[in-house]
């Protein structure tokens, strides 16, 4: 059954929730998993970030070399992570994949199509490691 078209007109419609503003919602985000850490993958430095106490420098940025590669590892577990969200671009997060799960480290890849919907979403590699943790933590 359709309403009359004139259904609203005798009381005034309510208006639509508007979202707070970005801080607002998040600051609101619960930490659900305290362990994780975000990466931003790139052809020449991957970015991390860990969870803010963890070290005294929480983001840190690597080279893509294996020796590189070994050193965020080590870093990670130094700083207690057992999982990490990263984008799948390209081909350059497979040797970090590999090597993470590797030493038991679950990993959560993201769409990157996906990650770029979001309203607000900072877009420098050091802010994207940052809140790609915030958001998988």
């Amino acid at each position: 059954m359709t309403p009359p078209k004139d259904y609203c007109l005798e009381a005034p419609c309510p208006p639509t929730p508007l979202l707070p503003p970005l801080p607002v919602l998040s600051d609101a985000l619960q930490v659900c998993n305290p362990h994780a850490a975000g990466i931003d993958i790139g052809e020449a430095e991957h970015w991390v970030a860990v969870p803010p106490g963890r070290d005294p420098q929480p983001v840190r940025r690597f080279g893509t070399f294996t020796a590189d590669l070994d050193a965020l590892a080590d870093w990670l577990i130094d700083c207690g992570v057992t999982t990490v969200a990263m984008e799948s671009t390209g081909g350059d997060w497979i040797p970090l994949f590999a090597l993470l799960e590797a030493r038991g480290v679950q990993v959560l890849l993201l769409d990157p199509r996906q990650a770029t919907r979001a309203p607000g979403r900072p877009t420098t590699d050091r802010l994207d490691c940052q809140w790609r943790q915030r958001l998988h933590s």
